[in-house]
């Protein structure tokens, strides 16, 4: 057994892993190529998080997804680019948006040269992955501005909140779907369409990366609390901080409002109050990590994952099916 990139996918078979390796590292050149300008700033900026690391989760599902086709087709790593720019274009915008101070291990964007730069920045991410898009037809733009409106859609409509009326949690699950699910969805399915998978395939492998996105968003509203800023690679709690509706939070704020309790009442008057001092953060975290409210959010990432296993069935047995279980298996592990 061998594990393959940084989220530390295990893979059981040489030939598999030889042709994962070979593609991440191809997406890794293009990426570099990709973020280039002949203005130097733009490309120490465009290159600061590419060059921060991270997991390519979505170039990987790429790569796993073409595996049930010809896995040496040509668009297959183009299309990882595309994904992996624009998650990374959306990193840029989320970091302003949130006030974040540290992504992947380093400050952010909008610290070291302002949100400005930043946001103009991350729409430059935008432009060339659609340079890299047009390259690979029509058929494939397509796919990626719906995919794109979705993940608009679903940011917009967590900015804007939920309806009267509406269940928030529901409201934060339609949410993931767009923010997250869409672009998890699109990776299999370019991994997929590109190496001339069946058409079955195609969708099968859509809809396990939409259902396996929202377990990954899901994992990490867990981890924007009960983890340290090592193993997540930002600030724990700015989610928090910035008053960002995560899982955890939505519960607490249903459990307090179903029963009442005392306790339960003022942690979310706490959530609600000024968490800029570090100590009162400090202090809500603690009271957050205890909570029910977690264990609830766990279990409700482990169905969100045993649901995109559950898509991979009429799949036939291979290695890549195997690796993509256990991408269902690591989502629920970050979680706890």
């Amino acid at each position: 057994m061998t594990v393959v990139g940084p989220f530390g996918l295990s893979v059981r078979d040489p030939a598999l892993e030889a042709d994962v390796q070979a593609g991440l590292s191809a997406v890794e050149a293009g990426l570099l190529d990709a973020t280039k300008s002949e203005v130097s700033f733009i490309t120490e900026a465009a290159q600061h998080l590419v060059r921060a690391g991270g997991k390519r989760l979505r170039p990987l599902f790429v790569m796993l997804a073409a595996q049930f086709g010809d896995p040496y087709a040509p668009g297959i790593v183009p299309a990882a680019v595309v994904v992996e720019l624009t998650h990374l274009a959306t990193l840029y915008h989320d970091d302003v948006m949130d006030e974040a101070d540290v992504r992947r291990g380093v400050d952010s964007a909008n610290t070291r040269w302002g949100n400005s730069v930043a946001v103009l920045t991350g729409d430059f991410l935008f432009a060339r992955a659609s340079h890299t898009l047009a390259d690979l037809g029509p058929e494939a733009v397509r796919i990626q501005a719906e995919a794109f409106e979705r993940l608009v859609t679903g940011q917009i409509l967590e900015t804007a909140g939920p309806r009267d009326g509406r269940d928030p949690v529901s409201h934060y699950l339609d949410v993931l779907a767009g923010k997250t699910g869409a672009l998890f969805a699109v990776s299999g399915r370019f991994g997929a369409l590109m190496s001339g998978a069946d058409e079955s395939v195609v969708d099968i492998l859509t809809q396990y990366g939409e259902r396996l996105g929202v377990a990954f968003q899901l994992a990490d509203d867990v981890l924007d609390i009960a983890s340290d800023s090592h193993e997540s690679g930002k600030t724990p709690g700015t989610d928090l901080r910035e008053g960002i509706p995560t899982l955890p939070v939505l519960l607490l704020r249903a459990q307090a409002e179903a029963h009442g309790k005392q306790a339960d009442l003022d942690l979310v008057a706490m959530l609600d109050g000024d968490l800029s001092d570090d100590a009162r953060l400090t202090e809500a975290l603690r009271l957050l990590r205890a909570h029910p409210a977690m264990e609830q959010a766990r279990r409700d990432t482990v169905r969100y994952a045993e649901a995109a296993r559950a898509t991979l069935a009429p799949l036939p047995e291979c290695y890549a099916k195997s690796a993509l279980v256990e991408l269902c298996d690591a989502v629920v592990h970050r979680a706890g």
